[in-house]
C-alpha cells in the first residue's frame, strides 16, 4: 500500500493496521493515573512503526493522539520515489507566488509535506534545485520545513545521506 493510501483511511481503518498495547503511564495526574491503562503505545505492523501517547488521564484521548502521531510518523519518515517532470499538484498548488504557504492545520498539510521531502530526497538534499523545480524561494522552503521538528530532522538525515553540511 502507497503512503499516500494510508491518509485517506479513516482512524478507525489505520487503527485495525496496528498492534494497540494500552498500559499506565507514570508522572503526574495522581493516584488515577497510576491505576488506569491509559496511555497508548501503536505499532503500525505495515511500516514496523511504533508511536504513543500518554499525556492524557483519557485512553480515548490518548488513542486520537497516537494515531495523529502515527499519520505524522508516516509522511515525514517514509520516502518514495517521485516523477520530477509530474510533481504533485498539491505540492505545486502550495507552492505558489515563491512562497511555500499552507497551514498546518489544513488538510493537505501532511501530503504536501510529505511530498516535499520526497523531492528532496530526489534531488539529493539540495533546497536549491528543489526550490527551482517549484519556483520558490529557498528561504520559504527552510522555514516550512522547520515547522515541525520531525520533519526538520528528516531533511537533516536525507542532507547526512548525500554528503551534504546539515543546515542551521
Amino acid at each position: 500500500m502507497a503512503r499516500v493510501d494510508w491518509w485517506s483511511l479513516t482512524n478507525e481503518e489505520l487503527a485495525l493496521q496496528c498492534d494497540e498495547d494500552r498500559y499506565r503511564a507514570s508522572g503526574p495526574g495522581g493516584q488515577k493515573r497510576n491505576k488506569t491503562e491509559s496511555a497508548i503505545r501503536l505499532r503500525h505492523r505495515p511500516t514496523s512503526l511504533i508511536v504513543t501517547a500518554v499525556e492524557s488521564r483519557s485512553q480515548h484521548e490518548n488513542r486520537a493522539r497516537a494515531l495523529r502521531r502515527l499519520r505524522e510518523a508516516l509522511a515525514f519518515s517514509l520516502r518514495q520515489p517521485i516523477d520530477t517532470e509530474n510533481i504533485p499538484s498539491l505540492l505545486l498548488d502550495a507552492a505558489h507566488h515563491r512562497t511555500l504557504h499552507i497551514g498546518r492545520k489544513d488538510p493537505s498539510f501532511l501530503p504536501v509535506a510529505a511530498s516535499l521531502l520526497d523531492l528532496l530526497a530526489e534531488k539529493g538534499g539540495r533546497l536549491s534545485t528543489v526550490g527551482d523545480c517549484l519556483e520558490t524561494s529557498t528561504g520559504s522552503l527552510v522555514r516550512f520545513l522547520r515547522s515541525e521538528g520531525d520533519m526538520w530532522k528528516e531533511v537533516q538525515r536525507i542532507r547526512r545521506e548525500n554528503d551534504l553540511p546539515l543546515l542551521r
